[in-house]
């Protein structure tokens, strides 16, 4: 229960009557949050680090990396998926502890790697910029940059480690998911502020891409599936993240204090967690200055479903 989780750090009171905790501090940037053997592991940016805490929010190292870590899976046999940002790889560490690329996606992927989904075969699918975000921002302005984009795509990868094309002339592909029967694919348009669909067909391959929602003005980064069907959003241009339903309605929105949210995952002990990653800005010479960013959670009313 949130009453027992973290002892001493005061909640804050969120809409609905959402009590939301901080469970821990001193994140640089986290991503790819992911709920796993009881733990919720989460990539640090510029810590270079993939972490786990339990909800007494104790921080374990999982693994320490040379490059900037983002999207975490894992293979039925246990193996860690972790993608390389800026190498535009899928790392795998196997059970017994051996690290090495798993897939090197840099011939199809523009630009830096970032949130990545791992089916229950073990086949990953990875989004991309698709092109400098920070320099563009800064040369030409957010709002230009949102209206006008070079777009990008989502790359499959398979479970021996082959590399294909999914999707493309995506806005800036980011969270994914896969529904429980593992039949349709939803991954978020940061850019596009909308949430698009595509049905998995044999060995992996997607098919009739379609809007699932339009979330704008809010802008889907990090995501995750809930047992009703619907999709949490983490909102990184505000402080909150809205739990969406396909079509587009708005559902509920759970606010992050003063921080703006850039990833989130149902999980805890029946699912019904709500993790919420929080930094001040994605900005990389903000967010690597300090280690000011926060993981936040929330009881909500239904259960993690599918995958991650």
């Amino acid at each position: 229960m949130i009453s027992s989780i973290r002892p001493g750090i005061d909640p804050m009171a969120g809409p609905g009557n959402r009590t939301v905790v901080t469970l821990r501090e001193g994140i640089y940037f986290g991503e790819g949050p992911r709920w796993h053997d009881g733990r919720l592991w989460l990539s640090d940016f510029y810590q270079h680090k993939v972490l786990s805490l339990g909800l007494d929010g104790e921080l374990e190292t999982e693994l320490e990396f040379d490059d900037q870590p983002s999207g975490l899976g894992w293979m039925p046999d246990g193996s860690l998926l972790v993608v390389s940002m800026k190498r535009r790889q899928v790392w795998r560490k196997w059970p017994d502890g051996r690290l090495a690329m798993h897939a090197d996606l840099s011939d199809v992927s523009k630009h830096l790697c970032n949130d990545m989904v791992v089916d229950g075969e073990g086949r990953a699918y990875v989004g991309n910029f698709g092109f400098d975000l920070d320099a563009e921002i800064a040369a030409r302005g957010a709002e230009s940059v949102i209206a006008d984009h070079p777009t990008a795509t989502l790359v499959r990868v398979d479970p021996d480690g082959s590399v294909s094309v999914a999707a493309d002339g995506l806005g800036f592909p980011n969270g994914t998911v896969i529904t429980p029967d593992g039949k349709t694919l939803i991954v978020g348009e940061s850019l596009g502020g909308r949430l698009t669909a595509f049905d998995i067909g044999a060995g992996g391959a997607l098919s009739n891409r379609r809007v699932w929602a339009e979330t704008w003005p809010r802008m889907p980064d990090g995501i995750c599936l809930d047992e009703g069907g619907a999709v949490w959003i983490a909102n990184p241009i505000a402080p909150e993240c809205a739990l969406i339903a396909q079509g587009g309605e708005v559902l509920e929105v759970v606010e992050t204090g003063d921080l703006p949210c850039f990833a989130c995952m149902l999980g805890g002990p029946e699912g019904k967690h709500l993790f919420m990653l929080v930094a001040p800005s994605s900005d990389h010479a903000k967010a690597a200055e300090a280690p000011l960013g926060k993981v936040l959670v929330c009881e909500v009313d239904d259960a993690r479903a599918g995958w991650p």
